[in-house]
């Protein structure tokens, strides 16, 4: 063999021996090494993800004790079903202190939401517009939860300024099963 064929020989096994390190050790290597970062940057993703959720879960906490915060202010102005009749007592000292004359007071049926339960009385009042005015702030200012619905004002003919009420005012207070 001459000088020319071995180094065409050594030239050829050289390119065969580089393509069959490329395809069967580079080409592999690269292949996992990209499966690698993949799975990598997945994992970090997730890591990421998952900060976003723990700093979520820290503000959540802080919002429920909050909300539970509140349920307690809520239910602290709910009085048991035991104290209903002294509200209704107070509301009806706050109408006579303010000058109006009760005429009627009846009881509404009840009904039962979700942990409370709200009793609807139907009142009539008799007095001055002053006077229904002076009333509604001082309802206002109750530490108990109540509620003034389908008001309606009459003035009386036979004597001026003078005007009657008629309005349903609902008492909500706690359900004594919870």
């Amino acid at each position: 063999m001459t000088s020319g064929i071995r180094h065409i020989i050594f030239f050829a096994l050289i390119i065969a021996m580089a393509y069959i390190s490329w395809a069967y050790m580079i080409k592999p290597a690269n292949a996992a090494l990209a499966q690698e970062r993949t799975m990598v940057e997945q994992k970090q993703a997730k890591l990421q993800e998952l900060d976003r959720a723990k700093s979520t879960a820290s503000d959540l906490h802080a919002q429920l004790q909050r909300v539970e915060e509140a349920i307690q202010v809520f239910e602290s102005k709910l009085p048991p079903k035991s104290e209903i009749h002294t509200v209704l007592e107070n509301v009806t000292l706050i109408a006579q202190k303010n000058g109006l004359t009760p005429k009627t007071i009846s009881a509404l049926k009840a009904s039962n939401k979700n942990g409370y339960i709200e009793q609807p009385l139907k009142m009539e009042l008799h007095g001055d517009f002053n006077s229904y005015y002076a009333f509604m702030l001082e309802l206002e200012r109750l530490d108990r939860i109540t509620k003034i619905r389908e008001l309606t004002l009459k003035k009386k003919s036979q004597f001026e300024g003078q005007t009657e009420a008629t309005f349903v005012m609902s008492i909500f207070f706690m359900d004594s099963k919870n």
